[in-house]
């Protein structure tokens, strides 16, 4: 709880991947993807209830083992490959403001965590929730710098010519003079429960960015990341 709103965390947790098999639970450093996200969630002072979506009955004992509750398993008609997560999001509130309302209450702030930024920490959803708050917001999504400015990217033609692939203006202009960009790294979204009922979104007038580092950015993608992912956890143990 945080200034007297109660906060939960849900973490979506589908099988069935296809580039890295499993990957929600594949072992990175002797643990699972997922229990990185599970523990981060679980060590904030702020969250009242962490759940885990999925329709693995395998993947619900892993959540269930690193102290996440699991209430129900996710219908098949939202595990597939074109679920919306807006539709994921919306069932589980609906159910836990009727079925789940007796055993787990209701929630003034809803929190999505995804598995694959094993990197975030507590102190990043605590940052965020802080900044929530300080706010009044409706909202709070996390970024990172962009190592690359998109400044200096394009499209190309067919015939791959680079005549106007960057503006004369920024041609002239060293890195520092250029204007600092930011990118959405999945890892924390935040909202007020009845701005999302209410929108079916993250995004509002109100919507703040939470800033963290690029370590604590990593997305597990694909096999480069994951092993990338692997390396940064190794080395801070």
């Amino acid at each position: 709880m945080i200034q007297g709103r109660r906060v939960l965390v849900y973490i979506p947790a589908r099988s069935g991947s296809k580039g890295i098999i499993d990957k929600n639970i594949v072992d990175v450093a002797g643990k699972p993807l997922m229990a990185y996200t599970i523990e981060a969630a679980r060590g904030s002072a702020y969250v009242d209830e962490v759940i885990v979506s999925t329709d693995s009955a395998l993947y619900a004992d892993i959540a269930k083992r690193y102290g996440a509750d699991v209430p129900f398993l996710r219908p098949a008609e939202l595990a597939t490959d074109t679920s919306p997560e807006m539709d994921t999001t919306m069932h589980l509130m609906s159910w836990l403001e009727g079925e789940g309302c007796a055993k787990y209450g209701l929630f003034d702030i809803i929190i999505r965590l995804q598995v694959t930024s094993p990197l975030r920490t507590t102190a990043d959803i605590d940052g965020a929730l802080e900044l929530f708050i300080e706010k009044g917001a409706d909202s709070v999504i996390s970024v990172f710098e962009c190592p690359v400015t998109p400044l200096w990217m394009n499209t190309l033609p067919e015939n791959r010519c680079m005549k106007n692939f960057i503006s004369a203006e920024i041609r002239q202009k060293n890195r520092q003079e250029l204007p600092q960009y930011y990118q959405l790294n999945g890892a924390i979204f935040a909202a007020d429960w009845n701005f999302m009922k209410s929108t079916r979104g993250w995004y509002g007038e109100k919507t703040y960015a939470y800033i963290m580092s690029k370590e604590h950015s990593v997305d597990v993608d694909d096999m480069l990341d994951l092993e990338f992912a692997r390396f940064l956890m190794e080395k801070s143990e």
